[in-house]
């Protein structure tokens, strides 16, 4: 599933993402060791980042506080749950809910090292 072009633009795509983060550097090696995210170094000490399939952009935010209360939840998509559930582990972040077997979608949610709370989609089944 890699997109070694352009990313896809129409109108209505959401292309872009500002995660609040407590230490740049910390974040960026979080979600690149996780999900493979490309990490871009900014002359200015910032960092921007594009999803694995180079079709969503972003960046960090040190003057923002981590989205920990639900409301919108931002789900990444993800070939292996339990796969990446460990990655989680292992890299500083938390499983907040884990995968629920009974459940129609393969879903879980995650805090990063920020504290920020986003979800895990698995296509397909087990």
């Amino acid at each position: 599933m890699e997109n070694a072009s352009h990313p896809t633009f129409g109108n209505g795509k959401i292309c872009y993402i500002e995660l609040p983060s407590k230490d740049i550097n910390e974040s960026a090696t979080f979600y690149h060791q996780v999900f493979n995210w490309q990490i871009r170094k900014n002359d200015d000490g910032t960092a921007s980042f594009d999803d694995a399939v180079t079709e969503v952009s972003g960046t960090w935010r040190t003057d923002r506080k981590p989205v920990n209360e639900l409301g919108i939840m931002i789900h990444i998509m993800v070939y292996d749950i339990d796969a990446t559930i460990a990655l989680i582990n292992e890299n500083g972040g938390e499983i907040i809910q884990p995968v629920d077997k009974a459940a129609r979608e393969i879903t879980a949610s995650f805090s990063d090292p920020t504290g920020n709370v986003l979800g895990l989609y698995q296509h397909g089944g087990r």
